[in-house]
């Protein structure tokens, strides 16, 4: 623990420096670097230099520069030579998710880091890895395949990013149909407003009277703009710099930037004293003023909007 601990203390003034959504995502990014650096040199000393070059990414909202106050953790390691090299990969990234966890980070429920085989492997085997998430293009395998989307270097060469994701365009390229089965994969998300207008919060349990944000307003924007990316041969992971990258005919979708922007304003704004990563996502309804209940069930709307857009052009157009 000790190892960490100043780490741990810059952590803990994120509540207090963040002003906005780039200076806090930016400071995130300095906090894992440095988390991630002390951890390869702890790694260093017990078991020696890397025995290839490798490189950290990250993933799911920190791989989309859009962490709020509190995150949990979604990376993975990428290295260069053989499969004889994973088991030192494996254990530095065991030191870095048991770090990042020291320093503030909840670790994935999901285990998408990489500590596990799944999210630590060579280049060569990403890239058999890309291929059969798609091949099998299950449910799960899909879902595999959108949380890798999301990624970016936070340490290492990009190039290894670059070449895998234009591996996935390469093979969504001579098999257009699997456009309907990742629109298929993120389809059925959780409303947050009713036919008539009204918020709905949960209803029951320790969340009662609160709304997601994440499974109510986020995903359908999220979602969105990653089949977007993919259509269009978009690299970079950030909604934001998605929307900026459209191209015609998706051009017309970028009106929906601003309401992504405001609702990244919202969350910073309303969730800035929470306590845990669970707390980010809730908003308590009873402590929104009738204005911003207004801009919540419009931001909202506007997602949902997106969403059914994007599907209804992806779908013309894989149908030419």
């Amino acid at each position: 623990m000790e190892y960490y601990q100043e780490i741990k203390d810059n952590c803990k003034r994120l509540s207090a420096t963040a002003v906005d959504h780039e200076k806090l995502n930016s400071y995130h990014d300095q906090l894992m670097v440095q988390t991630v650096q002390l951890a390869m040199e702890k790694v260093r000393m017990e078991w020696g230099d890397p025995p290839a070059p490798f490189a950290f990414f990250l993933m799911g909202s920190a791989g989309r520069f859009e962490q709020s106050i509190w995150s949990d953790q979604d990376h993975g390691i990428i290295f260069a030579g053989d499969e004889t090299c994973k088991s030192y990969f494996l254990r530095a990234g065991a030191e870095i998710t048991e770090a990042l966890e020291m320093v503030g980070y909840e670790r994935c429920e999901g285990e998408v880091m990489s500590s596990n085989p799944l999210w630590c492997k060579s280049e060569e085997a990403w890239h058999q890895q890309i291929i059969d998430w798609l091949t099998e293009a299950s449910w799960q395998s899909l879902r595999h395949f959108s949380t890798f989307f999301d990624s970016r270097i936070l340490i290492g060469n990009h190039d290894y990013l670059v070449n895998l994701k234009q591996a996935a365009f390469t093979f969504l390229d001579k098999d257009p149909g699997l456009y309907q089965r990742l629109i298929d994969n993120v389809d059925l998300y959780h409303k947050g407003v009713g036919i008539f207008g009204q918020l709905l919060p949960e209803q029951h349990g320790d969340h009662a009277g609160t709304i997601h944000l994440k499974q109510k307003v986020f995903f359908p924007y999220v979602n969105a703009l990653r089949l977007l990316a993919l259509k269009n041969k978009i690299f970079v992971p950030s909604t934001l710099s998605r929307f900026r990258q459209l191209p015609e005919p998706y051009r017309s979708l970028q009106m929906y930037e601003k309401d992504f922007k405001a609702l990244l304003d919202f969350r910073l704004k309303f969730r800035k004293e929470a306590k845990t990563y669970n707390e980010v996502h809730l908003i308590p309804i009873r402590d929104l003023t009738k204005q911003e209940k207004q801009e919540l069930k419009s931001m909202m709307k506007k997602g949902y909007q997106l969403f059914s857009k994007t599907k209804t052009k992806i779908e013309a157009a894989c149908a030419k």
